[in-house]
């Protein structure tokens, strides 16, 4: 009877052994345990969400993601997000930094990602922002017509000079198009295509990564004879000028016009993805708010916007004509998004700061909003400012993933049921290290 009790004994104890989880002491810098991972994946169509994770990250990458069951009661450097809500830190796709003020803004509205642009407009950019979002500069090619040669030795210069985004534009027919694409994939470059003599279906069937701003991306539906005028003359504010006759062809489409929908349906049968850069016209939008009434709008001057929204009204002080043509322009940015949305477009986030009164971190929280309002799921919104970045460009961040870099959000409301929630109290890990957010806000 001993015998037997101690045998019965010893297999509880063996039981009991093999029943309880061993902890791990994680010989990493920093780890998020617990919390609800939001899945952001087929470009926001999958939703089954990680819970009772943890998140392993290794200098500015995350090494690996596992139970939070294994975390040792002994681990150091421990996040606790239990009931909090976990995304990747935001991107702005389409974008300027000109000062510190810029990058402390972006940061503070959870962006830690931009692709930056200059231009006349926009000013130089400023890389020496310290904190400040990653930068992947985007560099030109054909805004004038210029030869076979000349857009191979650009794009070796740009590629030279460490750009990842390469922006197709106006000047250059089909043949060079698909020269440039295929050059700049040969250097490990996304591109974006603003076409002008080439059309833009014919930048889909070449492969190009991505479209930007809806009444570029548009100038399919026009005639041809009106779009070769648009491509020579593509900047105006004249309102009698061929992209202002163009503007006007686009304020009377209706949402049954043939080529409106043919164009959609080459769209959404393409892998391109879409960048409407809605932030250019939200501010005569009829439903928009005052971005000076943002917290971190206090760190921004006024002066350093190209054409600023009022700062009692937000909203434009354009002459009367001027701002009617707008309106009406903004309006059907949004009827023609959502035929485009409809027919199966996969879209980026991208400002255009700081033209047209686009302002830092604030005008993509404006691009997210509006790309809701033509139909996107919250969580297809959330997808078209994180993982699809990686899917369109094949960059390795916008995902809570291993290898990808430790970009993170840890939000305390969910912004699945309210993209709001993206602004609500939150920390923030940039390259693996959290930002203070509040001294973001001492303005420089």
């Amino acid at each position: 009877m001993a015998f037997n009790r101690i045998l019965f004994t010893a297999l509880i104890l063996i039981l009991f052994g093999c029943n309880t989880n061993k902890t791990i002491n994680y010989n990493v810098d920093l780890i998020i345990t617990g919390g609800t991972i939001i899945n952001l994946s087929n470009n926001g169509k999958s939703s089954h969400d990680l819970k009772n994770k943890a998140i392993l990250i290794n200098a500015d990458t995350i090494f690996d993601i596992v139970d939070a069951s294994t975390i040792s009661n002994k681990q150091k450097n421990v996040i606790d997000a239990t009931g909090k809500f976990i995304t990747p830190g935001l991107t702005d796709g389409f974008t300027v930094i000109n000062n510190q003020n810029y990058a402390n803004a972006f940061l503070y509205m959870g962006i830690t990602d931009v692709i930056g642009v200059e231009s006349e407009r926009r000013g130089t950019f400023y890389h020496h922002a310290n904190p400040s979002p990653n930068i992947h500069m985007l560099r030109e090619v054909g805004e004038e017509p210029i030869s076979n040669s000349e857009v191979i030795q650009t794009i070796k210069k740009h590629a030279k000079n460490k750009a990842q985004i390469l922006l197709i534009m106006y000047g250059l027919n089909p043949s060079q198009v698909k020269l440039a694409n295929h050059e700049a994939k040969k250097y490990g470059m996304g591109t974006i295509g603003e076409l002008g003599f080439t059309s833009y279906k014919e930048g889909m069937k070449i492969g190009v990564d991505a479209f930007v701003h809806t009444t570029r991306y548009s100038l399919d539906i026009a005639p041809d004879s009106l779009a070769k005028k648009v491509a020579a003359q593509p900047f105006s504010n004249d309102l009698g000028s061929p992209k202002w006759r163009y503007y006007q062809l686009l304020t009377e489409l209706d949402a049954t016009n043939t080529a409106l929908l043919n164009h959609a349906k080459n769209i959404g049968n393409s892998n391109t993805y879409l960048q409407p850069t809605f932030a250019l016209l939200y501010l005569d939008m009829p439903f928009s708010k005052n971005p000076w009434e943002e917290k971190v709008a206090q760190i921004i001057n006024n002066d350093n916007i190209n054409r600023p929204a009022d700062k009692i009204t937000g909203k434009h002080n354009y002459p009367k004509k001027e701002l009617e043509a707008y309106q009406k322009l903004a309006e059907q940015q949004l009827m023609i998004e959502k035929i485009y949305y409809q027919n199966g477009a996969k879209y980026l986030s991208g400002s255009a700061t700081d033209v047209w009164g686009s302002m830092p971190g604030i005008s993509l929280h404006q691009e997210l909003e509006v790309l809701h309002k033509i139909g996107l799921t919250n969580r297809e919104v959330l997808a078209a400012s994180t993982s699809n970045f990686n899917d369109a460009y094949g960059f390795s961040f916008g995902k809570i993933k291993k290898g990808f870099k430790a970009n993170i959000l840890i939000l305390n409301k969910n912004p699945i049921e309210n993209l709001e929630n993206l602004k609500s109290k939150k920390r923030l890990i940039l390259n693996g290290k959290e930002i203070d957010l509040e001294k973001l806000l001492k303005k420089h």
